[in-house]
C-alpha cells in the first residue's frame, strides 16, 4: 500500500486510527496493540501476500534467538556464536533474494558457464527488516535483560510508518513508546502535526518528486546519446527527485506514526545544504548512515586505528551500503565513490586545509549529483553515456541567441535545438522547478525545523489544508516511492 493513495489517506489510516483508539478507550490496551499489529500485516501483504510468510518467519527466528541472547545465563562462546548465527542467518536471507542472480549472472559473464537465474521476486522492504533485527540481536548480545513479549517484538518490526522504507529504528527507542499508557490517549497537539507533516511529505511526492521523475526517466531511460545540457537537466532532475521522495516518505512515515503519539527519528536535515562529504551523510538517510557507523565501521575498528586501515574501513563500509541498496555495480560503483571521497576528506581534514565556504559546498553538491547517476543508472553503459554527456563529449547544442557571442568554439557545438533528444513537454516544466527546488532546499526550513515550532492555529490549519487539496487533485497517478525497490 503506498502513502501516497487514496486507499492509505481515506480508508487504511483512518480506520486503523479510529479502531486503535476506540479500543484504547475502552483500556483494551493489549487488542489495541495487537490490532495495530494486525493492521501493520495487511498493510505488508497488500504488496504481496506470498512475502508476509518470509517477514514472520524472519520475526520469529530474530525473536527467539534475541529472548535467548536477553538471558546472558550461557559462556561467552555459546552467545557469541549464537549471534553470529543469528546475523548469517540474516544476510543469508538478504543475499538469497536480492543478490543471488547477481551473483548467478557474474559467474555466468566470467566463467562462461550457463547456470539459470532464479528470477526471485524481491521481497518488499527486506533490506530495512533485516537491518532493523540485526541490530536487535546486537544490542541484546551487549546488553542482556532486555526482554520484550513476542507481541511488542512483532509491532516493533512492522509498525506500518516505518516497515517499508525507514527509518531504521531501535527497539529500545519504540518499543518502551508502545506500553506508555499516557500515549494511548488522543493527543490533539500530535494530530495536527502529524497531518502537517503529511501533508508536506505528500506535496513533496506528487507535486515535486513527480514532476522532477519526467524528466530524469525520459533521459535516463532513453538509449540515445544526451547533449551538454540534456545530461545536466536529466541529472540534476534526479537529484531533485531523490531528495523529495524519500524525505516526503520520511515526512509521511512520522507524521504518519504521530497520530499514534509514536515518534520516530527525523531522517533528513537538509543533505543538499552540506560543505563536504561528511556532513552531508550527517544529514542524508540519518539513521541509516547511524546504522552503518555503529554496527559495522565501529567493529571493524572506526579510527582507531592506523590511517590505512582507517581509509579501508570508511571505503569498504560505503561499498557495503551500496551493495544494501541494490545489487548491481552500479551501486557499488556508487558507495565506492562515497566511500573514497570520504577518505579523501579525512586527509583532507589531518592536512588542516581550508576551503571558501561556497566553493566547498559547490564541489559537494556536484560530487553527489554526479554519484547519484551510477545510483539511477540501470547499467554502467548508460551511466557512462550520462557522464559522457555532461562532459559535452556528445555533442554540445547552445540556445541560437548565443551563437553571437561564442567567439571560439570547437565544430561539435551548435546552436538551436537544445533539448534534441528528450520531448519538450518532458522537460519543460521540470526546468523550471530547478531553480526553484534548489533554493527550497538552500533556504527554507526543512520539515524538522517547520516541526518544531509548530503551532495548531488557523495558519497552520489552512497550510494543511491547502497541502493535502493541492496533492489529493494532482494524484492522478500512483507511483512508488524510489526506495521502495530496496
Amino acid at each position: 500500500m503506498l502513502f501516497n493513495s487514496y486507499l492509505y489517506l481515506i480508508l487504511f489510516l483512518p480506520l486503523t486510527y479510529a479502531v486503535y483508539f476506540y479500543l484504547n478507550a475502552k483500556a483494551w490496551h493489549r487488542l489495541a496493540l495487537g490490532t495495530l499489529t494486525l493492521a501493520s500485516l495487511g498493510f505488508y501483504a497488500f504488496w504481496n501476500i506470498n512475502h508476509l510468510p518470509i517477514l514472520l518467519g524472519s520475526i520469529v527466528g530474530n525473536y527467539l534467538l534475541g529472548s535467548y541472547l536477553a538471558k546472558g545465563t550461557t559462556t561467552p562462546r555459546k552467545r557469541k556464536i549464537s549471534l553470529m548465527f543469528g546475523i548469517a542467518a540474516n544476510i543469508g536471507l538478504l543475499a538469497y533474494f536480492k543478490y543471488a542472480d547477481f551473483l548467478i549472472e557474474n559467474l555466468n559473464q566470467f566463467s562462461h558457464t550457463h547456470l539459470e537465474t532464479l528470477n526471485l521476486a524481491l521481497p518488499l522492504a527486506i533490506s530495512f527488516f533485516t537491518f532493523l533485527q540485526i541490530a536487535y540481536l546486537v544490542d541484546v548480545y551487549k546488553k542482556p535483560g532486555e526482554r520484550y513479549s513476542l507481541e511488542a517484538y512483532a509491532l516493533f518490526v512492522t509498525f506500518f510508518p516505518h516497515l517499508i522504507a525507514g527509518p531504521i529504528v531501535h527497539h529500545k527507542d519504540l518499543i518502551p513508546q508502545f506500553s506508555d499508557l499516557e500515549k494511548r490517549q488522543v493527543a490533539y497537539q500530535n494530530i495536527a502535526l502529524g497531518l502537517f507533516l503529511i501533508g508536506i511529505g505528500l506535496f513533496k511526492k506528487v507535486i515535486i518528486a513527480d514532476t522532477f521523475a519526467i524528466t530524469a526517466d525520459s533521459g535516463f531511460g532513453t538509449r540515445t546519446p544526451l547533449l551538454l545540457l540534456e545530461a545536466w537537466v536529466t541529472s540534476l532532475s534526479y537529484t531533485f527527485e531523490l531528495y523529495f521522495d524519500f524525505s516526503g516518505y520520511s515526512d509521511i512515515a512520522i507524521g504518519s506514526a504521530l497520530l499514534f503519539n509514536i515518534t520516530l527519528p527525523n531522517n533528513f536535515d537538509s543533505p543538499y545544504k552540506a560543505k563536504n562529504i561528511q556532513d552531508f551523510w550527517r544529514r542524508w538517510h540519518i539513521t541509516l548512515s547511524n546504522f552503518l557507523r555503529d554496527y559495522l565501521y565501529i567493529p571493524l575498528g572506526g579510527n582507531r586505528v592506523g590511517p590505512v586501515r582507517e581509509i579501508a574501513n570508511v571505503i569498504l563500509v560505503f561499498l557495503l551500503g551500496g551493495l544494501w541498496h541494490g545489487a548491481g555495480w552500479t551501486f557499488i560503483i556508487w558507495g565506492i565513490l562515497h566511500g573514497s571521497a570520504m577518505a579523501l576528506y579525512r586527509l583532507w581534514q589531518k592536512a588542516n586545509i581550508s576551503m571558501p565556504t561556497m566553493l566547498a559546498w559547490f564541489i559537494t553538491f556536484q560530487f553527489v549529483n554526479i554519484a547519484w547517476i551510477f545510483f539511477r543508472a540501470r547499467d554502467m553503459e548508460r551511466a557512462i553515456r550520462m557522464l559522457k554527456g555532461m562532459g559535452g563529449m556528445n555533442g554540445i547544442a547552445l540556445p541560437r541567441f548565443l551563437e553571437p557571442y561564442v567567439l571560439f568554439f570547437e565544430p561539435q557545438i551548435t546552436f538551436g535545438n537544445v533539448f534534441a533528444h528528450i520531448k519538450l513537454h518532458d522537460i519543460l516544466v521540470p526546468l523550471l522547478w530547478l531553480p526553484i527546488a534548489l533554493a527550497v532546499v538552500l533556504y527554507m526550513k526543512n520539515s524538522n525545523e517547520l516541526a518544531s515550532k509548530f503551532k495548531p492555529n488557523t495558519a497552520s490549519l489552512a497550510a494543511t489544508i491547502i497541502l493535502f487539496v493541492v496533492s489529493l487533485y494532482s494524484m492522478n497517478t500512483v507511483s512508488e516511492f524510489i526506495y521502495f525497490n530496496f
